[in-house]
């Protein structure tokens, strides 16, 4: 046993029988990892032809979206600009029905006493006003006193 040549054999044909159990053991591992690569390469060729398209159809829809957000928001502010207005017409119908109101009160009223007037007996007035003869005398008498013509 002291021979080198038997050791050299013994380990080179241990050496090929681990190469040899290493290779029947990794085949399988070669063919699964050839399968795999061939179905990435299936997917990275799907990717390649729906992707762009799918892309495309996204940021058409993102433009989409946005013009309509920019019509709802037209016809918000168009919504609010209607009912400002519509608040501004009734106050002013507000406005017009007090007016009309008070005008209306008033004709009554008017009624009321032109009614009155007309349906009461005339009365003897008494001459309250002072003769204009009288007046000019007692103004040249009394220009010391005052310069009123009513006063006496």
């Amino acid at each position: 046993m002291n021979n080198p040549l038997f050791w050299l054999g013994l380990s080179l044909l241990l050496v090929a029988l681990s190469l040899t159990t290493v290779l029947i053991v990794t085949l399988p591992a070669m063919l699964a990892l050839a399968r795999a690569a061939r179905s990435i390469e299936k997917l990275a060729d799907t990717l390649d032809r729906e992707l762009p398209p799918t892309l495309e159809a996204i940021r058409l829809t993102g433009i989409e979206i946005s013009e309509l957000t920019d019509d709802v928001n037209d016809g918000v502010q168009s919504a609010g600009e209607i009912v400002k207005q519509v608040d501004q017409s009734l106050s002013n119908v507000r406005q017009q029905t007090k007016q009309a109101k008070t005008t209306t009160k008033s004709i009554f009223a008017g009624i009321k006493v032109a009614w009155k007037t007309f349906n009461c007996k005339p009365q003897a007035k008494e001459n309250t006003r002072i003769p204009s003869n009288h007046s000019s005398l007692s103004y040249h008498k009394n220009s010391n006193k005052s310069h009123s013509p009513y006063q006496k």
